[in-house]
This record gives C-alpha cells, structure tokens and sequence, in this order.
C-alpha cells in the first residue's frame, strides 16, 4: 500500500484530528471531480463535491446512508446530470457525455445491487457487457474467468442459481470487458459474508496493483474499505468532510466515531 501523502479536508465540522488544506493529489490524477453539486428536486445531494483519483490506487469515498456516496457514483458516470462542477477523465471533461460514451472513454461502474440478467447464464451475461466494445476475443472472456474461477464453474448456468458473492463477481468480471481505466464499485460489500467480502476486496486489489487501474470505491464498510485502499475520502450530508491516507483515517479514533461508525 501507498506512504501517506498527509492529510487534507474541506467542508465544516470535522472532528479533532481530521486534517486541513488544499488536496492529496498530484498531477497523475487519471479522474478528477471538481465541485459537482447534484440536485434532486429541492434535496441538495452533493455540495461542492471535490476529489482526485489515481492510476493504480483505489480511492475509498466512505460515509453514512445518506452522505451522498452513490449520487457521487452516478453523476461521474453521466446517470445523474450535475447542477454544477465539473468531472474529468484523463484532463478530458466528459460531464455532460453521454453514459454509452463513457465506455469508450475508459469507464465503467458497477452499481450498487449486483445486477445479472437472471435467465442468461453466466457467459451470456459477460457478453452483455462487452456489447460497448465490439469484437471482445476470447482470450479476453478467458482473463475474467482466470480472475473470477468460482463463476468459471459456472459459466453456463443461469446467473439466477448464483450466490450472492458470485453474482459480485460476475457484475465486476463484466464491467471489466469495457477494459476501464477508471472502475466506479458502488458497495460490492452489500449483503455479503465477511469471507467472500475479503476476497472480492483482495481481488480488487490484486486487479489495481496488476494492471494500474484506478477504483473509486463506495463503501459503508469503512473498515473493510479502508484495509485495502490507498486513500479515503469521507462524505457527510454531500460536503467532503476529510480526505487521507487510507492508514491514516482508520487510526483517527475521533473521525472513525464521528462519521464511519467503527
């Protein structure tokens, strides 16, 4: 994992040991979120939204129900239209393009709620998600299945006969046949036994370190989050309370008790 780059914050209230000043992120920044405010109806979701997400790390965005975790997820990949802000992909900005362009662009997102298509099986459902990318070889349906060998037994039968933790798998092995740059996972912990969740987070892991990819991760699993990721960002009421060293937020006592509940 990383050293730490020492802390930064914006927003209002964070408690005693949150740190303060400008951002954690340098020039390599690969997906950079700048001030995106999203609305719904008269609900304010998000509130001047910053952050900066790294090739080859995986950025934690961490909070209660509510923080505006998911929001953020969906209006970097163009569900959502913003009220303001911007979100660049690469310095390229993509916050009005279209959510089919941004496939292209080298993004893909994972929602939250494991969404197979339950009467194809398992090899009909990765081929869904190479639709975006035109001809996808072989070799490449054979690299999710040396990633993912539990759903490789499975490969032909229906996704509705899945576990939880495999139907996790398949959504994840599908997204990554877009060949993303950027991985947008929005809580693949959701539901999930403590033992399957460590192994999708170490696969995760394994996928960024192996191929330089960057994962914004959303998590109400702070603990589970932040023990493989390189750098959290804590949502509160749509405003970034702190952003930091992943290490570095899991020994904060007073943060961890004030915003991710562990």
């Amino acid at each position: 994992m990383a050293e730490p780059h020492g802390s930064t914050a914006s927003g209002q209230g964070a408690p005693a040991g949150a740190g303060t000043g400008g951002g954690t992120a340098t020039a390599s920044a690969l997906l950079e979120v700048q001030g995106l405010t999203t609305s719904y109806g008269p609900v304010r979701a998000l509130d001047g939204v910053s952050l900066r997400a790294e090739a080859g790390r995986i950025t934690a965005v961490l909070g209660a129900n509510g923080a505006g975790k998911t929001t953020l997820l969906r209006t970097i990949s163009g569900l959502v239209r913003p009220t303001s802000g911007q979100v660049l992909l690469d310095g390229q900005d993509i916050t009005r393009a279209p959510v089919e362009a941004m496939v292209h662009k080298g993004m893909a997102h994972v929602p939250e709620g494991r969404g197979v298509i339950a009467e194809l099986t398992v090899d009909e459902n990765l081929r869904v998600g190479s639709l975006f990318r035109g001809k996808v070889g072989r070799e490449e349906f054979d690299r999710v299945y040396d990633l993912f060998p539990r759903i490789a037994e499975r490969r032909e039968n229906p996704a509705h006969t899945l576990s939880g933790g495999e139907r996790q798998m398949l959504v994840i092995g599908r997204a990554l046949l877009a060949r993303p740059r950027v991985l947008l996972l929005d809580e693949p912990s959701l539901g999930l036994a403590p033992r399957i969740v460590a192994q999708i987070f170490g696969l995760v892991r394994q996928l960024v370190d192996s191929e330089n990819l960057s994962v914004l991760l959303v998590e109400q699993n702070a603990r589970s989050a932040l023990s493989v990721a390189d750098t959290g960002v804590v949502l509160n009421l749509g405003r970034v309370v702190v952003t930091d060293d992943a290490r570095t937020l899991a020994a904060d006592e007073d943060l961890r008790h004030a915003y991710l509940g562990f």
